[in-house]
């Protein structure tokens, strides 16, 4: 018989939910290789036109502000530190909510100065993930769509950006189109860990729809598919509580959950 502690595990929002929504995680870390990975114009010939100058200079200086702008996401979020001591020293944000509002802020500024650069692009996707987290879905949704449609096909980022847009998504309430955000997420791409979080969130999608036993089986299909990755953790957690609710769990999905079970 499943526990009101269990039911509320439940209906509780998932944790890999939280840490897209309120945190930037791969952005942080690999903010400076978007920078380095944005494509420039190069203009190779018999001579280098004028116009191929102007806009070959013109991508090397929103690339140079492009990362200035995003040293925004360097600084860390601490309401008790102290005031600098050097000059040149910014303060730590006071809250997430200051963090966001100064990302915002750059980038926005950042994009009007470079409309029809690539590096604006580029641009939208942590733009897109900081208005999410402000709970303007809207906005971010249209960001998100607009990095798929304009963004290089191969870019590493493009993952992630699917993720933002089913998040988006799912806030506005569109959770069929959410479930099909996260489906695509889950067949384009070929790393273990971001196909199991479109199966993952694709399951999450399901189980909001009410259809338990279909989230069970997609939920199996991430521990099969990504075995050893922190998608295949989350997944085992949702089929140990959706099992303690009485849905029947699939054979290869049986002993991870009892493991589940027994180090609780």
């Amino acid at each position: 018989m499943t526990t009101k502690k269990e039911l509320k595990e439940l209906r509780a929002p998932d944790e890999l939910q939280k840490l897209g929504q309120q945190a930037v995680p791969f952005l942080e870390q690999h903010g400076r290789n978007i920078v380095l990975g944005v494509i420039a114009f190069v203009g190779i010939g018999g001579g280098i036109a004028l116009v191929g100058h102007v806009r070959k200079r013109s991508n090397e200086a929103s690339m140079y502000q492009y990362g200035a702008a995003l040293k925004v996401l360097d600084r860390e979020v601490n309401a008790n530190a102290a005031a600098p001591t050097k000059p040149d020293e910014e303060a730590p944000f006071k809250s997430e909510k200051e963090k966001d509002e100064a990302i915002i802020a750059k980038l926005t500024a950042f994009r009007a100065d470079y409309k029809s650069n690539q590096t604006a692009t580029a641009a939208a996707l942590p733009l897109a993930q900081a208005l999410l987290r402000q709970g303007k879905a809207d906005d971010a949704l249209k960001l998100s769509e607009e990095f798929l449609k304009e963004a290089d096909q191969n870019d590493v980022l493009r993952p992630i950006a699917f993720e933002t847009r089913g998040y988006a998504l799912e806030a506005l309430g569109k959770t069929d189109e959410a479930a099909a955000a996260f489906e695509k997420l889950s067949q384009e791409n070929k790393s273990d860990f971001m196909k199991g979080m479109g199966l993952y969130h694709s399951a999450r999608m399901l189980e909001k729809k009410s259809d338990l036993n279909g989230a069970m089986k997609r939920y199996s299909e991430v521990t099969a598919s990504a075995a050893d990755s922190s998608a295949a953790r989350l997944a085992k957690e949702r089929i140990a509580l959706l099992a303690a609710k009485g849905v029947a769990v699939p054979a290869a999905a049986a002993a991870p959950a009892a493991a589940v079970d027994a180090g609780k």
